[in-house]
């Protein structure tokens, strides 16, 4: 009885607590970066975006055509 109230006695820090170390801010996520920098600039260029879009479909379309 007594190793469960010194569990119970140990403080508990919350999930969030570990993530707030400075390690932890200056991960690098690369594929997430991207798709919100992605997204952020369609936001603001929407028809650049849309060209480029349109851009890669054609090349892609032309090169891995069926027939």
């Amino acid at each position: 009885m007594s190793a469960i109230a010194s569990d119970h006695s140990k403080p508990v820090r919350p999930a969030s607590a570990e993530n707030d170390s400075p390690s932890a801010k200056n991960e690098c996520h690369p594929v997430n970066d991207l798709v919100e920098y992605l997204i952020a600039y369609s936001r603001e260029k929407p028809e650049v975006a849309a060209l480029w879009c349109l851009g890669v479909g054609f090349v892609l379309g032309w090169k891995l055509k069926l027939w």
